[in-house]
């Protein structure tokens, strides 16, 4: 009997002209923390938050991110909550929340190289009051 493959997850690896301050970022600001870091001083980064992870890696050039582009998306459950939490602490917020045509709610923030994360809820799951 053979097993059919199943794709598990999938994981970002975002670009990073300075490690040390996507760190303080992921960390500080999105409160991600960190797994694992690779080299000395650290310039790879496994960041966790909830079930959802994020590899950042520093790279000689700096990244070049296309405006208006994902670099990562991230389902989420309390929308809400999160935008106020993020919104406080200080997060650059690209898009404020929003419902889409396909059914999401959405919102977007831009890390210090400008990678944007989008963070998206099924419409159907969101909370009612």
């Amino acid at each position: 009997m053979t097993t059919e493959p199943r794709l598990e997850s999938a994981t970002p690896v975002l670009k990073s002209g300075d490690y040390a301050r996507s760190r303080a970022f992921y960390e500080g600001t999105l409160g991600f923390r960190v797994v694992e870091e690779g080299g000395d001083p650290p310039r790879f980064g496994i960041f966790k938050r909830g079930t959802s992870v994020l590899f950042v890696n520093s790279w000689k050039e700096p990244p070049n991110p296309v405006p208006g582009v994902w670099e990562a998306y991230i389902h989420v459950t309390g929308m809400d909550a999160l935008f106020a939490e993020l919104q406080a602490a200080g997060a650059p917020i690209v898009r404020p929340v929003e419902d889409t045509v396909y059914g999401m709610r959405e919102f977007e923030v831009a890390d210090p190289d400008g990678n944007v994360v989008c963070f998206g809820q099924d419409s159907d799951t969101l909370e009612t009051s």
